[in-house]
């Protein structure tokens, strides 16, 4: 609707002018000509330039084989038998993993399963490739789309980076065109889906005006190569949180899928904060060593409250977007309500404490990145969301883990397995990483799932569970 108003403007003053004959007869020939094409050259510059329609046609999770299984029991009594633990070590992660709402089905690859775990190169590959195929296999199903026409791949895959690249070996494995243009991203952490996403959606559009194009979107973050053997607690909660998954997605801006299409991008909103203060931000999440040597991921304490300013920075410039005009009101008006001006220790001083958006106004459902129990408290609270809101986010995070950058769309997927997508409902991801980054992007959907996608169908039923799972030591 937005798009056709600046025509509809230009229709109604075209047509006010020609009604005005007596005004006409008086011109020209050369200002008649004037009247007559500068419109239409308006028109067709503001229809040539105009941000083109980034459509979801459809999205599929990874579902990891049972065999893959890795129950609490087995990861605590694995981490007993590994020579490089000490007991205080075993009780941490234990007493961690009782509270991270991670429940008994979350997987991890075959490498670790084995005491102590494999880190070798062909590990790792055989990894990324299982997810990363398996994915894209069931979205080609889905789709009926053939692998040669799409132009677009991008992938993402934060700590594992080989050469060639993942991107190149999606290539190689469907037989992509030669001229494929394929971007792989590395080291952008659990915000990375949306980036992704945001990527190929830029690319689609700065295609040549006439013809529409596909874009293969896969997100995934490797495990095998990040089991951290050292005694650091922080470096210790990555062997907790983290679980197999991936996601790989089919965006176009292709005049025929329109019709089959599922969500349109209504809004992606990109914001970091690593330069905004003396390091906290840029440090909280950190791939480095440890005294001894051994290579791990630091998650600091400081990792919420780096969080909770990211978002604000996010919902400053998402709000504007999505906020109907009555609550954008509200909002202004608690910034300078007389309610402001209090008395402090004496003196008169404005003391502004801003209302909170009610995004509920132009959001249906939230997808929240599953990071730990903590960071979806921590949201939920800062947006004032009910349980409800958050059930995706915690339910992913009990079933599979966190799956880093693909954690958004298996909480889509729950969404959609619990029949509660509705035509026009709007869908707000939610993904943090590190940087810090707090990236969202907007959907609107346009058409819900006929069934559940793979990685929920033979589980919904038990969900959402009534508590945690928890393990004695």
């Amino acid at each position: 609707m937005g798009q056709a108003m600046p025509i509809a403007v230009l229709v109604l003053a075209m047509t006010i002018v020609v009604l005005n004959t007596t005004h006409l007869l008086s011109l020209s020939p050369i200002h008649l000509l004037l009247v007559g094409v500068l419109p239409a050259v308006v028109a067709a510059a503001y229809l040539m330039n105009r941000p083109r329609t980034v459509y979801l046609v459809d999205y599929a999770c990874f579902l990891p084989s049972p065999s893959w299984r890795f129950p609490i029991s087995t990861f605590v009594e694995h981490v007993q038998l590994m020579p490089f633990f000490d007991d205080p070590s075993v009780r941490f992660m234990a007493r961690t993993l009782d509270r991270s709402g991670i429940g008994n089905e979350t997987s991890l690859p075959p490498a670790q399963h084995h005491i102590p775990p494999r880190i070798s190169l062909n590990d790792c590959r055989a990894e990324a490739e299982q997810v990363i195929f398996s994915a894209i296999d069931d979205l080609f199903a889905k789709t009926g789309i053939a692998p040669d026409t799409v132009q677009v791949v991008v992938v993402n895959c934060s700590v594992f980076a080989p050469e060639p690249s993942l991107a190149d070996t999606i290539v190689r494995r469907y037989g992509l065109r030669s001229d494929v243009r394929s971007v792989n991203l590395s080291g952008m952490g659990c915000s990375a889906g949306v980036i992704s996403a945001g990527l190929a959606a830029g690319l689609l559009r700065a295609m040549p005006r006439g013809r529409g194009g596909r874009a293969l979107v896969v997100s995934t973050e490797t495990i095998t190569p990040n089991f951290y053997v050292g005694k650091e607690r922080a470096m210790q909660l990555s062997n907790v949180l983290f679980r197999v998954g991936g996601a790989a997605a089919l965006l176009s801006t292709a005049a025929e899928d329109k019709a089959r299409a599922r969500f349109r991008l209504a809004h992606l909103v990109r914001t970091t904060t690593a330069g905004a203060d003396e390091g906290a931000s840029y440090g909280c999440i950190f791939q480095e060593e440890d005294g001894e040597g051994n290579a791990g991921v630091n998650l600091s304490k400081e990792l919420l409250s780096v969080a909770g300013n990211a978002l604000k920075a996010n919902i400053t410039e998402l709000g504007p977007l999505v906020l109907t005009l009555s609550e954008q009101l509200r909002f202004l008006w608690s910034l300078v309500a007389p309610r402001n001006l209090r008395k402090v220790k004496g003196r008169w001083r404005w003391v502004v404490r801003p209302r909170v958006p009610d995004f509920l106004t132009a959001v249906d459902h939230f997808c929240i990145h599953s990071g730990g129990r903590a960071v979806i408290d921590k949201v939920q609270r800062s947006l004032g969301l009910s349980d409800v809101h958050v059930e995706p986010s915690r339910m992913a995070l009990h079933r599979f883990g966190n799956t880093s950058s693909s954690s958004v769309w298996y909480e889509l997927a729950y969404v959609e397995a619990k029949g509660r997508m509705r035509e026009g409902h709007r869908v707000w991801m939610i993904a943090f990483g590190s940087g810090f980054k707090c990236n969202s992007a907007v959907w609107e959907c346009i058409r819900p799932a006929d069934h559940p996608d793979k990685a929920w169908a033979g589980c919904i039923h038990r969900y959402p569970v009534s508590k945690y799972p928890q393990t004695r030591t």
